[in-house]
């Protein structure tokens, strides 16, 4: 395969995860740590930027990892190639968890966008660490 179509597999495959129940789940974080911030009265500029941050992590994380773990939907071809590439097919989550939680830490905190691409490194290398291993033991299990 060419590294264009490599590419394009790998977004399809992005479209296999449990997306509804990631929306739910990272609704259900984003909205605890807001309350968290508004009960302990810890007001300030940034009071959106952590529980977006956090929200969007685990909506990518929950779809992204479920779909590693889901037999039950999508084409056996983008299951098997996902099976035998876990760290490539865990990049474009990773990459638009990386750009989303850059905008959302540079609109909802005071961070510059230098400052906001840097924060974002982490929760971006994390998931694709999390996904990637989960890939690679589902792989190491079937064989």
């Amino acid at each position: 395969m060419s590294r264009r179509e490599t590419r394009q597999v790998a977004v399809a495959s992005a479209t296999l995860g449990p997306w509804r129940t990631a929306t739910a789940v990272g609704a259900v974080v984003g909205g605890a740590a807001l309350a968290v911030d508004v009960v302990t009265l810890d007001w300030g500029l940034d009071i959106l930027a952590w529980p977006a941050s956090l929200g969007l992590f685990f909506f990518f994380l929950v779809g992204t990892v479920g779909a590693r773990l889901r037999k039950d939907s999508g084409d056996r071809r983008l299951h098997r190639w996902m099976a035998e590439h876990p760290w490539q097919s865990a990049l474009p989550a990773a990459g638009a968890l990386w750009g989303l939680n850059t905008v959302a830490l540079w609109v909802l905190s005071s961070a510059g966008l230098f400052e906001a691409l840097f924060t974002s490194l982490l929760p971006a290398g994390m998931l694709l660490a999390v996904a990637g291993v989960v890939g690679s033991v589902k792989r190491s299990r079937k064989g």
